[in-house]
């Protein structure tokens, strides 16, 4: 299993998404949650190039404050909306770790967290979506309630994604950690 976290960064994750503070403490948990049972955190950044709030040469590139990945961590880097493009190897590192379980955090419900769901379905990986850890903004057809609702009660559920209550998230990490443990004492 990993704790994959998309584009949570300084220029995109703020308050003007819907939940934020909700969405910034189940993240924030997650993570931690993922560190102490031995969990795989990485990361996903992107970049919208030169002068826009997500250029890889300012300070909004980087990882929203209470999240940022320690220094063993990996971080994968895209221009598209999907982590599993090519281009990020995201894929290829997963498939050489044997890693299948994804739990997947992070935002925009409905550009990168959309894709990098579908995009990990297709690609064989079993994709598991908390409940309140993604989220967007308002749109000039939605707001962003309206499309956290849609995507996470409709559009992932049975069809490319394992949604779960955040409690579950939190076990399903924790469980990783003694069904390890467990194996290494069986075998001791």
């Amino acid at each position: 299993m990993l704790l994959l976290v998309v584009d949570t960064q300084r220029g995109c994750f703020n308050e003007s998404l819907y939940a934020f503070e909700t969405v910034k403490e189940n993240i924030s948990k997650l993570i931690a949650v993922a560190r102490e049972n031995e969990v795989e955190v990485a990361y996903v950044q992107h970049d919208d190039g030169p002068g826009t709030d997500l250029d890889k040469n300012t300070d909004n590139y980087e990882v929203f404050n209470e999240f940022v990945p320690l220094s063993r961590e990996k971080r994968f880097h895209k221009n598209v909306n999907s982590a599993f493009h090519s281009m990020t190897g995201l894929t290829e590192y997963l498939r050489e770790k044997g890693e299948r379980d994804i739990i997947t955090v992070g935002v925009s419900t409905d550009y990168c967290m959309d894709a990098t769901v579908k995009s990990g379905f297709e690609q064989g990986f079993n994709i598991i979506i908390p409940a309140m850890c993604n989220s967007t903004y308002d749109n000039p057809y939605f707001s962003g309630e309206t499309a956290y609702r849609y995507f996470n009660e409709f559009m992932w559920p049975k069809r490319y994604a394992k949604t779960v209550t955040f409690e579950e998230a939190v076990e399903m990490l924790k469980g990783v950690y003694y069904e390890r443990k467990s194996q290494t004492d069986n075998r001791g």
